[in-house]
């Protein structure tokens, strides 16, 4: 059951209408809640053929995250400086897999991994893996390039895979945030994922673009924005 506030924001909605970003935006803004400052969320639905088992992607965000991220880096001895140099909070190899391994503590939310640690990872993957923390090539956290990806991440780089249902979710900006920090960073987003439109794609392959706020109702956007 939706709160008594959503309902009556919901009531300014006009289902049919189509909004520009501008106007989204606008209203999102006019419409916070006063007790704390929401995160502005886009959501995409898109049409995927069959064959496209899987959609997924990274975005630097021009005006950075709106999430403040702990990084972990598994890494050999001589990469160990540059990985705390780059902003990596947690840093560690062997002694920290084992340490985890034993705890089962994972106070952290995104991990990174040098190439020659991965093969070790597999005694915490059964910790790491259900809670979305396994690094992976194709999210690019598994790398020779350590230090460069954590300073991307800590720039506003950003990972996106659609579910089961072809639709992407992503937190972009806070309410707080001036409008042209918000609309960058969505424009940015939507413009990674026209980019990567599988080339078996027919006809439209962004179906519908909406944003709100994550305790507020959505309101559909025009994709020439």
């Amino acid at each position: 059951m939706r709160s008594k506030i959503y309902q009556e924001i919901k009531k300014k909605i006009d289902p049919a209408k189509i909004y520009s970003l501008d106007e989204a935006i606008d209203f999102i803004k006019e419409n916070k809640r006063k007790k704390f400052d929401e995160t502005i969320e886009t959501h995409i639905s898109l049409s995927l053929p069959s064959s496209v088992k899987s959609f997924f992607g990274r975005v630097a965000l021009p005006a950075g995250s709106c999430q403040k991220k702990k990084i972990v880096a598994f890494v050999t001895s001589k990469k160990a400086e540059e990985a705390k140099e780059a902003g990596a909070d947690i840093v560690g190899g062997e002694e920290l897999i084992e340490e985890i391994k034993t705890t089962g503590k994972t106070d952290f939310d995104e991990v990174v991994v040098e190439e020659e640690m991965m093969p070790k990872l597999v005694k915490i993957a059964k910790i790491l893996g259900p809670k979305g923390l396994m690094p992976d090539p194709k999210k690019g956290t598994v790398t020779k390039e350590v230090a460069l990806v954590i300073k991307k991440l800590r720039e506003g780089q950003v990972f996106y895979r659609a579910d089961k249902n072809n639709n992407l979710h992503l937190g972009l900006a806070k309410v707080s945030w001036n409008k042209e920090k918000i609309e960058v960073n969505i424009k940015a987003f939507l413009e990674s994922v026209k980019k990567s439109r599988p080339s078996s794609a027919k006809g439209d392959f962004i179906r519908q673009v909406s944003i709100c706020s994550s305790m507020g109702p959505g309101l559909k956007v025009a994709l020439t924005d």
